[in-house]
This record gives structure tokens, sequence and C-alpha cells, in this order.
């Protein structure tokens, strides 16, 4: 057993004492490229979304220094075809890259160099035979063991990117990292037979150079697009469900925290290390943004790019923004458009991608609380005030106090964001859903319901355990309050609603951009009880 090479199965034996969502599925994916002209895997997803857990698992199961059996004996890849004939066959070496930065720090000395002798080291007193007493470059030591001994190996790197994180303006050192991993992974057909396959881990995907991937033979799996393994970024709404089920835990607020992300072929993931931290503590709050600062989001969503600041208010307010991903030079360094900033968001975590409408938005409530505490100081002031007084706002409206309602829509408006400058209902609608904003902590807000007739602009629909009636707002541009509050009633209400009679306001709002005059104000409101 070594820390590098073969380092057995205690660290999946460990995850699985503890409450664990069966992933061994993607065990057999990984199958199917063992010694494959695809058997090379890239799969980065956000910070504690189970990287770890994954790569800990395959090494466990590939690892030949130890025998798994008793391990995955029930667990799903125990039913597939593949599950005997690559278990425990392979020399697994494991890096897990931010130890050695650390330690390379500690040192004074070179990461890349600190990597390789480590590795070698091990390699030599476990093949003392095979390695050159004189060798220090890691490719060579592997390919002289394959050569005289025909053992294949498999090689994890977790977070793989970690490098490009820590050391983001050191490209020689970055220069020195990829040329290693070419050397392992893209160096002639003797290198080539030596590996039987790689798995990789990271928050980025793999380094552009200009177009070009600085790995090309990498199959790369991403938040962008996952591909296959779109069930494996997190848990699926089947896996959450049954977690709440077995542990007694309110599912809809599991939903409203923590779900959002969605793909080709799932359409709904949850944030994995959110989820276990509820249903252990029995409680739902921030945990995925528990532990990290504030300042590198408001960093990223305060760069000077056009329409950078907007999109960010558009979607505080509900609003899904297009975006070109192909640009982004998987770095965290190299902006050039407000699309490479959400692109980088996106792999990041703090917004999700919708890959049918190639448009981006917040998630769930945990993330729209990170933005809240992000868009603070003086470059938000105008939003920030905006977003502190949505509760204020919300107490008016259930209190039918018209007149608040109606000043507090102007002051957001006059606040002069050219997002907010409406032009049609739908500017409208986002205004309004981000003023009323905290209303999210007490209700589910669905834009555009459908009713018996139509749609409701938005409607308000109180979660468990909450006092507050529902609310139906009709939003009208250039015509009149009144006008919304008799297009509510002359539609018949179903599905969500139909248990709120008695309970249930109706909002009827409008802006008249033509009104003049200090007595006429823009925004109208009425509400009545329904």
């Amino acid at each position: 057993m070594g820390i590098y090479l073969n380092p057995r199965n205690e660290a999946f034996r460990q995850i699985l004492n503890g409450i664990y969502v069966d992933k061994t599925g993607l065990i057999e994916y990984i199958n199917n490229t063992i010694s494959a002209p695809f058997n090379l895997t890239c799969f980065s997803r956000p910070r504690r979304f189970g990287k770890s857990f994954a790569a800990m698992m395959l090494s466990a199961y590939y690892d030949k220094g130890c025998n798994s059996e008793e391990l995955f004996k029930n667990l799903k890849i125990s039913e597939s075809p593949s599950y005997k004939t690559h278990m425990n066959k392979y020399n697994v070496i494991y890096l897990d890259i931010t130890g050695f930065i650390s330690r390379a720090k500690s040192r004074g000395s070179n990461i890349v160099v600190e990597i390789q002798s480590s590795i070698i080291n091990e390699l030599k007193r476990s093949f003392p035979n095979c390695v050159k007493a004189s060798e220090v470059y890691l490719p060579d030591a592997i390919s002289d063991i394959f050569n005289e001994t025909n053992e294949k190996f498999f090689i994890i790197i977790d977070e793989w990117d970690a490098l490009f994180r820590e050391a983001k303006d050191n490209r020689q050192l970055q220069l020195e990292y990829i040329q290693l991993l070419r050397g392992l992974f893209k160096s002639g057909p003797a290198m080539r037979a030596a590996i039987a396959g790689a798995y990789m881990t990271g928050i980025l995907p793999i380094k552009k150079y200009g177009t070009q991937s600085a790995l090309t033979d990498f199959k790369e799996y991403t938040m962008v697009d996952p591909l296959a393994l779109s069930e494996y970024v997190g848990f699926t709404e089947q896996e959450v469900q049954t977690l709440c089920q077995n542990y007694n835990i309110d599912f809809n607020e599991m939903k409203k925290w923590y779900d959002g992300y969605s793909f080709a072929d799932i359409k709904s993931v949850y944030n994995p290390n959110s989820v276990i931290n509820a249903v252990t503590f029995k409680r739902f709050k921030s945990y995925w943004t528990s532990s990290e600062t504030y300042e590198s989001l408001r960093d990223y969503i305060s760069m000077n790019f056009d329409g950078l600041k907007d999109a960010i208010i558009a979607m505080l307010g509900g609003e899904k923004i297009k975006v070109k991903t192909e640009r982004f030079q998987n770095d965290m360094t190299s902006f050039k458009s407000k699309d490479d900033v959400l692109t980088l968001l996106i792999h990041l975590g703090y917004l999700a991608f919708d890959g049918d409408t190639n448009k981006v938005y917040i998630p769930n409530s945990e993330i729209a609380g990170a933005f809240q505490e992000a868009v603070e100081g003086e470059a938000w002031k105008e939003i920030e005030k905006a977003l502190s007084e949505s509760e204020d706002l919300l107490m008016a409206t259930i209190q039918g106090d018209t007149a608040a309602v109606e000043t507090a829509l102007e002051e957001i408006h006059d606040s002069n964001f050219s997002v907010l400058k409406y032009n049609d209902e739908n500017s409208l609608s986002c205004a309004v859903t981000l003023a009323y904003y905290t209303a999210r902590n007490y209700y589910e807000i669905i834009r555009e319901l459908p009713t018996g007739k139509g749609f409701a602009d938005i409607a308000f629909i109180p979660r468990k355990n909450t006092d507050k009636p529902a609310l139906l707002v009709e939003l009208k541009y250039n015509k009149s309050a009144d006008t919304a509050i008799k297009q509510i009633k002359e539609n018949r209400y179903s599905g969500k609603l139909k248990d709120y009679f008695g309970n249930l306001l109706l909002v009827g709002i409008n802006y008249d951009k033509d009104a003049k005059g200090e007595s006429r104000k823009k925004h109208t409101c009425i509400i009545e009880k329904a």
C-alpha cells in the first residue's frame, strides 16, 4: 500500500459508512472505456459536488493492491457484466493535486517536480528492478514498468485544475504541468499501452490555448455539457426523494433550496453536499456557500464588461440570460466578455445552464442567497437597497397598502438600471419579481402560471408552514391596474391555486410610461381579496 500507488480502499469504506447514494453506475461507464480509444475521461464539476468521492470510489474498485468485492457486492455495479472483469486489476496512481500544492509550498519546491519525485519513489519500492535509480520523469518510469511486467496502470487525478486556480498567474508552472500531463497521456504507442485508463476531476474543463484543448485525447464532461454523465453531476430527483422518505425530510423544501441544475436528459439535479448536510442536521440552510467568502463572486460579477451587470440584475429578477460558452479559455484570468464571466460561474456552480436554450440562470435559494450577499457595496447600492426593502414591500402588499406598493415600485424604476427601463410586460415582470425578492423565502414564485383561460404573470404560492396568503399578480403596460384585476377575475383558477380561495390576494399593477406631472404616478396598483 502506498500514498499514491495503490492506496487501497479504506477511503471509500469510510464513505459507505455515512449517508451514501449509490453512484457506482459511473464505474460501468468507465469500464466501457478501459483500453479503448477513448479511455481518458475528464469530469469537471463545482466544488463539493462529489468529485473526490467519485475518485475514491474508482480507486477502490480498480486498485489491485486490495480486494474490494465486499464493498461493492451490494451496489449497482455488481449487476453489470463488467463487474468482475476490471475489479482490482490495475496499478492505480492516485493524485490529489491540492495536496501536492500545499506540500510544495511548505517545502519551497516546484509542484511538478514534487509530483514526479513522490510517485517515482513509490514506484521504485514496488518495482525495484524496473525503474532506473536516476529516473526523474514519471512517464518513462511507468513505461519501463509496463515493458518489464506487462502490468497496466489506471491514473486518477483529483482536482486536476487546482494548479490553474492556485497559481493562476504563473504561466511557466502551468506549462510545465501541462507538459507532464501530455507526457502521461499523449506519448507514443508504448505509453498508451501502459495506461488502461484515466479519470480526472476538476472544477474547470481542460485548459484551452486559443481554440485547442491542451489534452485533446480526453473525453470531457462539464457543467455546460455533461453528456452521458448527467446523473453523476449531483443527486437526481428520485435519489433525493428516496433520501427524504428514508430520513423524514420535507422534499419540497429540499427542492427549493438545492435543486435547479438541469441537463438535456436529466432535468433536475441537486447539490449533493447540501442535500447530505440537510439530511444530517435536519435543517435547510446554505451549506454549499457557508465556507466560501462572497468576495470572489462579487469580484467576478463586478467586472467591467458591457451588459454583465444588467445580466446579473435580470437573473436576480428571475430571468434567464443568453450566453455563448464556446470562447471561454477554461481558466480564471482570460476574460474578454460578459459571456466568459457567466461561463466561469456555470463551472463554479453559481449559475445553471440550459443547453436547450443556451441560457443561464440562478438555480435555487441557496445560490440566490450568495448573490444577495455579493451585491453589496457602492457599485450595487441601488439594487442592494431594492433587495433590502423587498420584505417591506411584501408586507405592504399583504396588508393591502397600495400607496406603499406604488411608491416602492417607483423607487426601483428610478434606480436607472437599464434592465429595469420597461418596454413591455416582460421587463415589468422582471422588475416586479426583483422587487419582491425576499418573498422567495415564503413562496414558490412562478412566472407565467397556467390558469383556467390563460396565464397569470406571477403567482406566489405559499410554502408549507407559511401563514401568508397566496398572491396572484397581473401586470399591464400602458393600460390600467383595473384592467389587470378584471383580467384576473375573468380567468378560472385551478391546480396550485385551487386550495387558496379565501386566502388569495389579487394584485393588479400597471406601468404607464406616458404619465406626466407630479400628481400622476407611473405605477398604479389595486389589491383585492379573492
